[in-house]
């Protein structure tokens, strides 16, 4: 597949998760995912995840790439935060189209672990940033395939977590994760030789 189809099809493959599970069958097979997965699994659990979450915060990004930047990758750094923002900015201006209220507005009995997050629930932003991030990083530095799944398997559990701990439904953490890689490939293409050069 063409590197400048991906990005139309994980955007429009996003958006058909969004509104499959607006209403109907859709949100009813969501919310009882959601159920599921938010189900008490003991403290253990509850501490891994509150944990592991805030590595999709942008403010996460911020720290790895200043931390990045002063091992002497200061481009890659660069590369890769600008990428994280950009899917970040994205993110906040598509929950204000969607406005799909967060779990803990919209059902009982949801178990919430952290405090309220701002804004509404689609698409998840922690794992699209952290995806964002970590594609244009690992694709900066040429790492092996393995060191790649290892990275898009973190973004995975970054947003697990954010319906183990209540603000997310699955759909929301599916459409961030398409969206957050396409935005990363997008940026690679894009963007990333403007701001970065071929060096």
């Amino acid at each position: 597949m063409s590197g400048r189809r991906f990005p139309l099809l994980a955007g429009a493959a996003a958006l058909a998760v969004a509104v499959a599970t607006a209403k109907g069958r859709g949100r009813d097979l969501d919310r009882r995912a959601y159920t599921a997965a938010n189900r008490d699994r003991g403290r253990s659990a509850d501490r891994f995840f509150r944990t592991v979450t805030e590595l999709g915060s942008i403010w996460a990004a911020a720290g790895a790439a200043a931390t990045i930047a002063a091992k002497g990758r200061r481009r890659q750094a660069v590369d890769a935060f600008g990428a994280a923002g950009a899917m970040w900015g994205i993110g906040q201006l598509v929950k204000k189209v969607f406005l799909r209220p967060r779990p803990y507005h919209a059902l009982k009995d949801v178990r919430l672990l952290i405090e309220r997050p701002r804004g509404t629930s689609w698409p998840s932003s922690h794992p699209a940033v952290l995806l964002a991030f970590l594609t244009v990083l690992t694709r900066d530095l040429d790492a092996p395939a393995t060191v790649r799944a290892g990275a898009a398997g973190l973004a995975g559990v970054v947003g697990a977590s954010r319906v183990y701990l209540g603000v997310h439904y699955p759909a929301d953490v599916v459409g961030g994760l398409l969206l957050g890689r396409g935005v990363a490939d997008v940026w690679s293409v894009a963007v990333s030789p403007l701001l970065c050069g071929n060096a």
